[in-house]
């Protein structure tokens, strides 16, 4: 059995199945190597997947340059965790070789999927910083949540490895390379089982602040198509306290729904191509809010699946999908005035007007006041024409995208993307008595984080996820962390103790038997 399992091992890392005598080249080298990009590709994995929270950024962004709609980041998602399980694979089998007392000699098509590997991920990397520099703001958040599970992951990682830098440190042939290996790991091991002291989470506390109020991002987009009045049902029906929608004029200046813009506004949601035979290009304002109603805007939602949970809808659900059209913001106001839930949006275009009584404020401001609607359910977003605003329709709950606006028009809402704010700079507007919303927050440990932080609310795609969470994922109390990272480094130094003398042990049996094979026979 056990020459069975060797000549395995030496067929996936080095496809010779039989015995090897000859010692290869650089092979620490390459096992070097492979430590390397398998942490690098780890990473990676790791970006991508706290990432995740804004997959359909990527996703829009690819098709207002593509003109097609396609799951972009679900593809490198996929690619990544090949990448990262080939390499993490190929490592235990290098590692299993060293135990074992193989010789390492890796295959050359490992080492040539190891610089396609490589260069993967320092493309995607290049790629992450050139287009989307802002979401390594996003990782460094993810740290406040993960970093005190990510130590106990590293504490075993540690204890597992260990007895191959014992082993190496005893079969090490010159005592300066005994010290090496020894002070490189008591060193690397000290920052693991210290870095706690070091580790700084909202997450880490006795009192937890009240569960953050959820808004619905243009409605539910993961149970139903974006900004239509299905979407807005579905959001309600999730206990949302507000509605978050974008709000564009139509060619006879009724205020509509829809968050695409510019040319070509109308092709990613409804199926404007079949409609209307080449004005698939036209701007918002060639379009009466009538032509617009005639359009389906629930069809591609069924068909492209954006968030991959289409089969979660029943047959009747997706047949009332299918058949969803562009809503005005008359129809939103009514629905909001029946359900007492309040109301905030952003206006596309209103940069493209030359004055107040021109611009997508007034006309909204007017359907507002015409709708009946109580004032304070509007939460009023854009900062173009708040002044004028006022005084159309006095009463709206004046919300802020910028501290020092907010503060110096006396105001005490701010609503920002989640990483705008750092979790101590959330926790201080909270003090100070500022509501703050926060988008788009559609991952638990994301929403966890805020929770720990004091956050007023967030405005989410996944208001079935998030409705339905009790307490954050991350909550630990400062006690019983300290008490499971102590447990945990204690049992981690015990068995690595062990393993020193274990190794030692083998180590001198080992030489002694070799000692005794070598020791020529005398003539009788």
């Amino acid at each position: 059995m056990l020459s069975i399992s060797r000549s395995c091992l030496r067929g996936i890392y080095s496809c010779h199945w039989n015995s090897q005598n000859r010692r290869p080249n650089r092979a620490c080298c390459w096992l070097s190597f492979l430590s390397f990009v398998s942490i690098l590709a780890l990473s990676w994995m790791y970006v991508c997947f706290i990432a995740f929270n804004d997959h359909n950024d990527v996703n829009w962004h690819a098709f207002r340059t593509l003109k097609k709609w396609v799951n972009w980041y679900m593809i490198v998602m996929v690619v990544s965790a090949v990448l990262a399980t080939y390499c993490l694979l190929l490592l235990v089998f290098g590692l299993l070789h060293l135990a074992v007392r193989e010789p390492l000699d890796l295959h050359w098509l490992h080492k040539v999927f190891l610089f396609l590997g490589l260069l993967t991920v320092t493309l995607g990397t290049a790629g992450f910083c050139k287009e989307w520099i802002e979401e390594w703001q996003t990782v460094y958040m993810s740290f406040q949540a993960t970093a005190p599970f990510l130590q106990l992951g590293a504490v075993v990682a540690l204890t597992l490895i260990s007895w191959l830098v014992f082993q190496s440190h005893h079969t090490a042939q010159t005592a300066a390379s005994k010290v090496f290996i020894m002070l490189t790991f008591l060193v690397v091991s000290a920052a693991v089982l210290l870095c706690p002291l070091a580790i700084c989470s909202p997450c880490i506390a006795n009192n937890l602040p009240p569960k953050p109020a959820l808004v619905g991002h243009r409605g539910a987009p993961m149970l139903a198509p974006e900004n239509t009045m299905m979407s807005f049902r579905k959001s309600m029906e999730c206990g949302v306290v507000a509605f978050e929608t974008d709000v564009q004029l139509s060619k006879d200046m009724k205020p509509f729904l829809m968050h695409d813009n510019g040319p070509s506004f109308l092709l990613r949601t409804t199926d404007v191509k079949e409609k209307f035979l080449g004005r698939d290009a036209d701007m918002h304002a060639n379009f009466t809010l009538q032509e617009l109603q005639t359009l389906n805007a629930g069809e591609w939602f069924v068909r492209t699946d954006p968030f991959q949970s289409v089969s979660s809808l029943s047959k009747e659900e997706k047949r009332e999908a299918n058949n969803q059209t562009v809503p005005s913001l008359s129809d939103l106001l009514v629905m909001a005035k029946k359900y007492n839930v309040s109301l905030i949006f952003d206006l596309k275009n209103e940069k493209n007007s030359t004055g107040f009584h021109n611009s997508d404020s007034y006309y909204t401001a007017e359907t507002i006041e015409k709708s009946g609607i109580s004032p304070d359910k509007i939460w009023w977003l854009p900062p173009e024409y708040r002044h004028d605003v006022r005084k159309v329709t006095p009463g709206l709950k004046q919300v802020y995208n910028n501290v020092q606006e907010m503060y110096a028009d006396g105001g005490s809402f701010l609503n920002m993307k989640y990483s705008f704010l750092s979790t101590l700079e959330i926790s201080e507007l909270r003090k100070n008595n500022v509501s703050v919303n926060l988008w788009v927050v559609n991952e638990r440990w994301l929403f966890s984080l805020l929770w720990c932080s004091g956050a007023s609310s967030v405005t989410t795609n996944a208001c079935h996820i998030l409705k339905s969470m009790s307490k954050p994922d991350w909550h630990l109390e400062p006690n019983m962390y300290m008490g499971i990272w102590i447990s945990a480094d204690v049992m981690s130094l015990l068995l690595m103790f062990g393993l020193f003398l274990w190794q030692r042990r083998r180590n001198h049996v080992f030489h002694q038997n070799t000692s005794e094979r070598s020791v020529p026979l005398l003539p009788r």
